[in-house]
């Protein structure tokens, strides 16, 4: 299933419909660009209460995945372990695969 969301995410990198990092993240999220927010699961907790704190203030999704932040970045091309979907077709798709990764329906 990660291969599934990391081939997604390398997709909508591709077609400009992410913020990487958590800076760019939070920017996303504050001009109401970010549709969801996906975190590695190594992610720091100071660093994903940060931007679990920004997301709800926006009432954005924010989903921590199975995904390492080693793994995201082969994926994407940079090493980040915080990544906004400013895309709602991106976010609701990968919204389902991880909802069924945590369901263990593959």
């Amino acid at each position: 299933m990660n291969e599934k969301i990391l081939h997604l995410l390398g997709i909508a990198r591709r077609a400009g419909r992410l913020s990487l990092g958590n800076d760019a993240a939070i920017e996303s999220l504050r001009k109401g660009n970010a549709r969801m927010v996906l975190l590695a699961a190594n992610l720091s907790p100071r660093t994903a209460s940060g931007v679990r704190q920004a997301a709800e203030e926006e009432e954005a999704a924010v989903v921590t995945c199975r995904a390492t932040m080693d793994e995201i970045s082969m994926a994407l091309g940079k090493r980040t372990g915080v990544v906004a979907v400013n895309d709602a077709g991106f976010a609701e798709k990968l919204l389902a695969l991880c909802k069924a990764q945590a369901a263990g329906t593959e």
